[in-house]
């Protein structure tokens, strides 16, 4: 009956709130009868990573969430090309050898739920993006969006080489860009009166706004984007595919 030992699967990040992913595979499991649970690591620091390992022997995989999927790489053995191209990680792979030796492998399912989500939304006047955001999601949507032939630049509050400021998207840099994807966490529950500085009233209906976003279900990004006639999605999608791809990356052998 070793088969049958319930397995430990869990996420780590911080604050972990507007977590959807704990009732998302909880509800599997028990619709499925897979001996396992599913429990949320709320970590203040990511130092703290390997005492939750330590503390639970039949840890299985984990996912990660802001803000450690760039910083939970230095505790991993390996990470599969896709991750290492992104420069970070949101699934963890625990493969169990002999004894207590364990090997972590980090993997990116951010790129694929994002990928399959907004490619049913292009169009060939979609063909240049801006991306809100640096940090690993960011990087995530980026690699997604080279893949679909779609041009990215990124935007930040703080100028960096190849990436825009806030300030530098003029009349021109909007026109030119008819997509815009909000990878950062402004206006995320229970911040719902927040969105990113960027000039809504240059948006028009051949504008694609999509919100990495979920909860609320119409951020305020979405909204004020909405208003000026443009499409939007919030990334409710792409977190139910990436879930997905996360329980096939931690069940294949």
């Amino acid at each position: 009956m070793a088969d049958r030992i319930e397995r430990t699967y869990g996420l780590i990040g911080f604050p972990l709130t507007h977590s959807f992913s704990q009732a998302y595979f909880n509800r599997k499991f028990e619709a499925e009868g897979i001996p396992a649970h599913y429990i949320n690591f709320e970590l203040p620091d990511i130092g703290d990573f390997m005492e939750v390992i330590s503390e639970y022997p039949t840890l299985s995989g984990l996912n990660v969430t802001i803000p450690y999927k760039e910083q939970v790489i230095p505790y991993l053995n390996e990470i599969d090309e896709d991750a290492r191209k992104i420069g970070a990680v949101n699934v963890i792979k625990f493969i169990r050898k002999k004894g207590n030796d364990i090997k972590l492998k980090g993997y990116n399912s951010d790129i694929i739920g994002f990928s399959d989500s907004i490619r049913p939304l292009l169009n060939p006047e979609r063909n240049k993006a801006l991306i809100l955001g640096t940090g690993g999601a960011a990087k995530a949507v980026r690699q997604g969006l080279i893949n679909l032939g779609v041009e990215p630049v990124m935007v930040s509050r703080t100028p960096n080489e190849g990436v825009i400021t806030y300030a530098d998207i003029t009349p021109e840099v909007m026109d030119a860009h008819k997509i815009i994807v909000n990878t950062t966490p402004l206006g995320m529950y229970p911040h719902v009166d927040e969105c990113p500085d960027i000039p809504y009233g240059l948006l028009t209906s051949s504008h694609l706004c999509y919100d990495l976003l979920y909860n609320p279900d119409v951020t305020l990004f979405m909204k004020k984007s909405s208003d000026m006639g443009a499409e939007t999605k919030n990334g409710l999608e792409m977190l139910l595919l990436q879930a997905f791809v996360s329980w096939q990356i931690w069940e294949e052998a």
